[in-house]
């Protein structure tokens, strides 16, 4: 398994993320050594969703998005739901986060409805991605080359169609930020 000890990573999300799709890429980033600190718009506990019907499950934030320093960062996880990434494409403070991950060339991984956010932050021309079906035509649209696969990497972006695809989507994670470690030492 991957050192990932010195790794920071943060994930965005709120009420409505897709269960698995936040909790299992978190779970292996932590197993891994990394330190992952979870934003949201506030910091009450967020509660998730499985197969869109209320988990009984919930986080509590570490911190809001106006608190997040980019640059303290090496990752950025944004899983999927709905809900979530609907709700936080329309935070300016979430779609700037994205943009300065983007433009800074940091590991960037996003699952299902979370592409949602790369196209709010205008960050998918020319780029190649996979998501939820649904979302598929917003990513097109944005200029993105879209293909229907597990897992996606472009870089340092990757993306994942859905919670059937986390294995290949934390595996993929884990493996493109040591690379990146290994790079910056």
């Amino acid at each position: 398994m991957a050192d990932l000890s010195k790794a920071r990573v943060l994930i965005l999300a709120t009420d409505g993320f897709e269960e698995s799709e936040l909790f299992e890429p978190r779970q292996a980033l932590i197993d891994a050594g990394a330190q992952v600190t979870l934003a949201s718009i506030g910091t009450d506990p967020i509660r998730g969703e499985t197969n869109g019907e209320k988990s009984e499950r919930t986080i509590t934030p570490d911190l809001t998005l106006r608190q997040v320093d980019s640059d303290d960062y090496d990752a950025l996880i944004l899983p999927g739901g709905l809900k979530n990434p609907d709700m936080m494409r329309m935070q300016d403070e979430a779609v700037e986060i994205v943009a300065d991950f983007m433009e800074d060339d940091k590991v960037v991984a996003a699952i299902c409805h979370g592409p949602w956010l790369l196209v709010e932050a205008d960050m998918v021309d020319g780029r190649q991605v996979t998501g939820y079906p649904s979302i598929r035509t917003d990513l097109e649209n944005a200029g993105a080359d879209v293909e229907d696969a597990a897992v996606v990497i472009d870089g340092n972006l990757i993306t994942s169609r859905n919670p059937g695809d986390l294995p290949a989507f934390n595996e993929a994670i884990i493996r493109v930020l040591s690379e990146e470690l290994v790079d910056q030492d």
